[in-house]
């Protein structure tokens, strides 16, 4: 899939938000500055939160609690092992969607039923999305 721009890109989040249940997990995964956290301000404007969404990069996540359904955005860019994760207390979120950036840094068994979405930068800008669909998501894969 091609995401013309970065508001394209808020508004993918936008509608895939739409789609996402409580226990969902969504990896996103790309280079610096390729538009994961973009993605995410998307998501989370969907859902109609209101006000700033700081990039979780040092509070490495950001739980936005009031929303329906909950969501905890995650940035696991400063995780160096993969032991890391557990201190999070990640497992406490099982009644909110989490979005995961830099997925990868939880090890390679981590949410194998996970949502995976890759951005990569294209031509003029765009961002090219791949997305690994996982049977959960049958029926609301692509979002509308």
């Amino acid at each position: 899939m091609i995401l013309a721009d970065e508001e394209a890109t808020a508004r993918f989040g936008a509608a895939l938000a739409r789609s996402a249940r409580p226990g969902d997990v969504i990896g996103l995964s790309g280079q610096l500055g390729v538009g994961k956290t973009t993605l995410a301000r998307g998501f989370l404007t969907g859902l109609a939160h209101e006000g700033e969404v700081p990039s979780p990069s040092f509070a490495i996540v950001q739980p936005y609690e009031a929303l329906d359904p909950p969501v905890w955005h995650v940035d696991l860019y400063r995780i160096e092992h993969a032991s890391e994760i557990e201190e999070l207390g990640l497992d406490a979120a099982s009644d909110a969607v989490l979005l995961v950036e830099w997925p990868e840094r939880a090890g390679e068994h981590a949410w194998p039923e996970a949502l995976g979405l890759s951005l990569d930068m294209g031509p003029d800008g765009a961002r090219i999305l791949t997305a690994n669909v996982p049977p959960s998501w049958e029926g609301r894969w692509p979002p509308r």
